[in-house]
């Protein structure tokens, strides 16, 4: 069987919210949109998001690799999401991790890539 798309689903409560936000935030391209669903393209991948969330907090395992952290955490803030965890530089290695939500509760990964 061929595969013909891979598409990650998440749920909004406020459809252009969330749109605006990954537009924002991620530079993403609207594909399709309607009142109840879009589809958006963000680094050659595509996010699917559909209505009917109620707003509540929600763990997708969705993850975005970003030059700078810190300034993407400052993105995020400025564009209504929030920071849960901040990065944290260990004496190990330099952050690479910030746990954040998008303004409709769907929890995100933000990420550097780490040097080994």
């Amino acid at each position: 069987m061929q595969v013909e798309k891979v598409k990650y689903i998440i749920w909004a409560q406020d459809m252009g919210r969330a749109v605006r936000f990954y537009q924002e935030l991620f530079d993403a391209e609207v594909v399709r949109k309607s009142e109840v669903m879009a589809e958006l393209l963000i680094c050659g991948s595509t996010l699917g998001i559909h209505s009917g969330g109620e707003g509540k907090r929600t763990w997708t395992g969705l993850s975005f690799q970003m030059g700078d952290l810190f300034a993407a955490c400052d993105a995020l803030r400025s564009a209504g999401g929030t920071v849960l965890r901040e990065p944290e530089d260990t004496p190990e290695e330099p952050a690479h991790l910030a746990m954040c939500a998008d303004p409709e509760g769907n929890e995100i990964m933000l990420t550097r890539k780490r040097h080994v």
